[in-house]
This record gives C-alpha cells, structure tokens and sequence, in this order.
C-alpha cells in the first residue's frame, strides 16, 4: 500500500475501534484542497466498499460497511490518471503489468481502464502502478464488526508470513499478535496444505501410468488456476480437481465448527478474489494481505516481536509449509508419494514455473507436447506466495526464513501428522485410500 494510502488506512482502523469514524471521515473530507470525489472512493476501497462521493456520503458509507456482501470485484480503478508513466510505444505501467491483458488503453481520451471481463483480480497492476490511481478494497473494517458478535474467528495464516513481521517474530508471537486484535485462535493454512498433499499423491497414483500421462497441480495459486480456465481451457482435464489450502482451511474448520468464522491472511491480492468466486463462496468469510495487517498492528499500537509466546504441539509439516515458494508443493507431494507409491515415485518427474511469464510458457510448451514432467507446478508471482505482491520482506528473504522454518518442522512429511490423521478421520476420511472416493473427500473438490 502507498504511503499516503497506508497512513490514510491506519487512521481510519483507529477511528473505527474507538468509536469515532464517522467524525474521522468527516475530519479527513474537511480538509482544503482536496478532490473529494477522488478521496472519498480511496476511502471507500480502504473500507471495503464502492462508493461515490455525495451530500451523504458518510451515511452511505456506514450502511455499506454494515451491510458489506462479499460478491464484488477487488480490483478498481479510482481516478483516471494522465498516463505520464506510458513508454514510447504508448504501453502504461500498469498495462505492462497485467498478465491477462486486462488494461485497455483509451486513445479518445488519453487514460487507461480495467476491462472487468478480463481482470482476475491478481492486483499486479495495484502496485505497477506509479500514481496510486488503482487500488484494491480493504476489508479490515467489515471484520471488525464480526468480532463482535461473540463467535469463534479463526485467523488462517498462509505458510508465507514466517519472517514478514521480523526475523525475531515466531509464529507463536504472532498467535498472540493476532488474538489481541480480537481473533479466537490463529491457525497455520499449512496444516490444510498437508492434507492436499495426500490428495494429490493419491491423484498422480491414480491418474499417470505410462510416460505420456501428467498432472497439473491446481494447489495454492489463483492466477496459475485463472491461466488455465482462461487461456488453457483444453489442459483442465489434467488439473487436478482440488482446491486451494486457503479453501480447504475454510471449510475443514467450518465443518468442525459451523459457527466459527475465518480470515486468511496472505501476501496475495488474487486470493481476495478466490474467496468470492461462486463455487467459493462462504468457505472463507475475509482476506487481509500482510502488508494490511503490519497497518492494523501499528495502528492498534501492537508490536508482534514484545508479544509472548503462545505455544501450541506442532502440527504442520515441513511440506506444508513449503508451499509458500517455488517448488515447496512439488518437494510436498514427491515426497508423499515416496512413502505411499515408491513404485510410482520412481517414475515421477517434476517441473515448475516460476512467474506468469514462465507459466505461460510453459503451458504452452505443455499444449505442444514439449514437456517431459509429469508433476506440473505454476506461481504466479515470482518466487511463490513469499514473492506476492503484498509481502512486506524481499522475496529472496520470505524464501529463506520460509525455508528455515520449514527444515525445522518436527514433522517432515505430511503422512507423519498424526494432527492431520485425526482431523482426517472427523471428516471421515480414514486412510490415503479414501481419497480414491470422490463421495469421501468432496470438502477437498473442486471442479474447474
């Protein structure tokens, strides 16, 4: 979030956990020289909302919060802007950006819009973008009035947050960090990324038997999923039909306790989206992205490395985990496979991409038949999730402390979880063989 956008927002989280918003937005609107139409819509996406600037803008501002749906698009465009960043063929930042072509540029009158049909929310031109002119909504203030209503709120943590917050941070002090904010429990996503590591081993045995069959792992990545029903529709037959571990957390915790609300919290934009496709819907109630989170911790004047530890008995493994980077799912599932197939694993090869300009390409090379691996792995932020576009840490620093975190896991393969097997079992699903029937794990389906 730009600087102007970040101290904006954590004004405004601090305004609405004391109560007084309204008069903070008012306050804000007041000041001389400014373009209230263009500040009331940033201060609409900050809250999670479309609005436009009106006589009674507030009012509508406060109804659309309480009345926040889920089903809208993330990604807006909030100002035109004079294209000042456009190169010599004409190209903006942000059309530069976007790997789905979705930034159209409008000669007649000299700015650029986003194409709703074709835009999947990644948000890479949110940050390509010089100016500040396209934002995605916020939905901190929403939450917040969840955390009123007296029922459990489970913040789901994606494998990438270890380091973001400080080296000397450990997932502990962030269980504490996010309890004070007002969450029941903090979770690691990587546990449910165990249990997806299971189903696809189990896949790739079912599914490759001679040199010419493959599988696309549809784990983890939106926009590696968005690339393949948009532009390599006659590759989903080889995708495998699961969903994401953001997903899969969503509804295992619901299914064990269907009054529990839950919040991932990711270094992604794309997952914002995920959550309101409509095959998705309800599984997961809000997404914050880390960098959102480092303004609601320093707005709420919490320091996440002062917190104390809350220990909990280790539960997710070391492939789990690494599933925040490049390679981390493909390390997971090979691994699976080693112990449950190791007559098939002699036969796996694996390949990744890294990037969507690299996943592109290598689809392609896939559709042409050029490909020799037959575990197929794409992210579509370079790097992996620790890589994505709302990380607060550099990439190559997300991917070591991942990496450290992850090699120390007690538990190094997702089969040894004796945590997953029990949780496993309350779903009904009492061994790697239940997974072959589709009536057992269908909280792990999805069908593209």
């Amino acid at each position: 979030m730009k600087a102007e956008y970040s101290n904006l927002f954590k004004e405004i989280v601090y305004a609405y956990y004391n109560g007084n918003f309204e008069e903070k937005v008012k306050n804000i609107l007041s000041k001389p020289d400014i373009n209230k139409k263009d500040l009331a819509r940033i201060i609409s996406s900050l809250c999670g909302v479309e609005l436009t600037f009106t006589d009674n803008y507030i009012d509508d501002l406060k109804k659309a919060v309480k009345n926040y749906k889920a089903e809208h698009k993330i990604v807006t465009k909030i100002r035109t802007c004079s294209m000042d960043c456009a190169d010599t063929d004409g190209t903006t930042a942000c059309k530069k950006s976007c790997p789905f072509d979705a930034i159209i540029i409008d000669q007649e009158n000299h700015t650029s819009f986003i194409d709703k049909e074709k835009c999947t929310d990644c948000g890479f031109c949110v940050e390509g973008c010089p100016t500040g002119s396209i934002l995605d909504k916020v939905e901190f203030i929403p939450f917040v009035n969840l955390l009123k209503e007296k029922v459990p709120v489970i913040a789901a943590v994606a494998p990438a947050i270890q380091g973001q917050f400080g080296s000397d941070v450990s997932i502990y002090k962030l269980r504490s960090a996010f309890k004070k904010i007002g969450f029941t429990e903090m979770v690691e996503v990587a546990f449910f990324a165990d249990m997806l590591t299971l189903k696809e081993a189990v896949e790739f045995d079912e599914h490759v038997h001679t040199k010419d069959d493959f599988m696309i792992t549809s784990c983890c990545c939106p926009m590696w999923v968005a690339a393949l029903k948009r532009v390599y529709k006659d590759l989903v037959k080889h995708v495998s039909p699961s969903v994401s571990p953001m997903i899969a957390a969503g509804r295992v915790m619901k299914t064990l306790n269907p009054n529990c609300k839950v919040v991932f919290i990711g270094p992604c934009i794309a997952k914002k989206a995920e959550a309101k496709e409509k095959d998705l819907l309800g599984d997961i109630d809000y997404v914050l992205t880390f960098a959102e989170v480092k303004d609601i911790f320093n707005a709420l004047n919490i320091n996440p490395k002062d917190m104390k530890e809350d220990y909990s008995t280790e539960y997710a493994s070391m492939g789990g985990r690494l599933y925040g980077r490049t390679g981390g799912v493909s390390k997971a599932v090979s691994d699976a496979i080693e112990r449950l197939f190791p007559e098939k694993f002699k036969m796996l090869t694996t390949t990744q991409a890294n990037g969507m300009v690299e996943c592109k390409k290598m689809l392609s090379e896939v559709q042409e038949g050029n490909i020799r691996a037959n575990f197929i792995e794409g992210m579509g932020c370079i790097g992996g999730c620790v890589g994505g576009p709302k990380a607060i840490i550099p990439k190559d620093e997300g991917r070591d402390s991942l990496n450290e975190f992850a090699y120390n896991s007690e538990i190094k393969v997702s089969v040894d979880s004796d945590t997953m097997k029990n949780i496993l079992n309350r779903l009904g699903i009492n061994s790697a063989e239940d997974f072959k029937h589709k009536e057992k794990c269908v909280i792990f389906e999805r069908h593209f």
